[in-house]
């Protein structure tokens, strides 16, 4: 599978313009106060579906043939890419299936639904649902969007680290939150295009850490998926991102379920936005490593605001 390159990262933006705003990149003086340093939040939570992977979505199915659009699209989901790909499909056209873990975020299935798409549940974990939806793709001839090894899917999330250097050009260093690492993948393709200096941090939680062991080890590893920030919530690393990352990642660091959920509550009361735990993974790991960050520009992706209002009682209750 051949990796997307910076060209196709500008033919993505061009290609998603019609269909989806830039986000915008924010500053605050509170944020700053705790970090310590000048800290920018990508607002990816501000995106019509609440999450960055619309734009590969959008970038994906937008460029499929009309073979492809007539099988119709399936893909399987802790709720994001789903949306994802619910969004896009009723953009041009296209029946879309989603496969879902039975405990799946009940407002990311209801948005799914809302777009159109039919809900597939099955099995406890990520893996289980994306075990199951490939057999159906195979069973029915369906076009399987794999949450990650697409090129097209990480050419268009690729766009939300241009457009942060557009906007600040002399950022040093961005944290990206990895589930199975599109948007880690992403990043760097677009930021290390621009500014080969600058350095890209990938962030993945404790209890969920197959994306960090196979990038640390160089390793193909799976690892128990069990932490509530279900965005990070893989069980097995995605192969087409782990070549970009571990070609062009500079890092890779853990944060905890506790220290995600401080962050949310960060994230609530010092940015008034409201972000879903893989989205406030990058203000944890920040904080985690603020003392080497002092005097740099620091980037935050927050890439999701899906969060359901018992995880956001819970963060509430743990930060204040």
């Amino acid at each position: 599978m051949q990796e997307p390159t910076f060209q196709d990262v500008l033919l993505a933006k061009r290609q998603i313009a019609p269909y989806l705003r830039r986000t915008p990149l924010h500053r605050y003086p509170a944020l700053d106060e705790l970090m310590g340093t000048a800290t920018y939040i990508k607002h990816e939570n501000y995106q019509p579906v609440g999450a960055f992977k619309v734009r590969g979505g959008v970038n994906l199915i937008s460029q499929m043939s009309e073979a492809e659009k007539a099988r119709g699209v399936i893909a399987a989901s802790t709720g994001n890419h789903g949306q994802s790909v619910a969004f896009a499909a009723r953009l041009f056209g296209v029946r879309a299936q989603i496969v879902v873990p039975e405990g799946a975020n009940p407002g990311k299935v209801a948005a799914m639904r809302g777009m159109g798409a039919e809900i597939i549940f099955h099995g406890e974990r990520f893996n289980d649902a994306k075990n199951h939806c490939e057999t159906l793709a195979a069973q029915h001839g369906y076009r399987y969007i794999h949450s990650g090894d697409e090129p097209l899917l990480i050419a268009g999330v690729a766009t939300e680290g241009l457009e942060m250097l557009e906007d600040e050009p002399d950022l040093d260093v961005i944290f990206v939150p990895v589930g199975g690492g599109s948007g880690a993948a992403g990043c760097c393709l677009a930021a290390k295009s621009v500014n080969p200096k600058i350095k890209v941090i990938g962030v993945q939680a404790e209890a969920s850490p197959a994306a960090y062991l196979t990038w640390k080890t160089r390793t193909r590893t799976t690892a128990p998926d069990r932490t509530i920030a279900e965005g990070l919530a893989t069980g097995a690393p995605f192969d087409l991102p782990q070549g970009i990352m571990q070609r062009l990642m500079d890092d890779f660091v853990l944060v905890s379920d506790a220290a995600i959920l401080q962050a949310v509550a960060w994230l609530a009361e010092r940015a008034h936005t409201l972000a879903e735990g893989a989205g406030a993974s990058t203000l944890a790991a920040a904080y985690q490593h603020r003392a080497a960050l002092t005097g740099q520009k620091v980037g935050l992706v927050c890439s999701g605001g899906n969060i359901s209002l018992a995880q956001l009682r819970l963060a509430l209750s743990a930060g204040s």
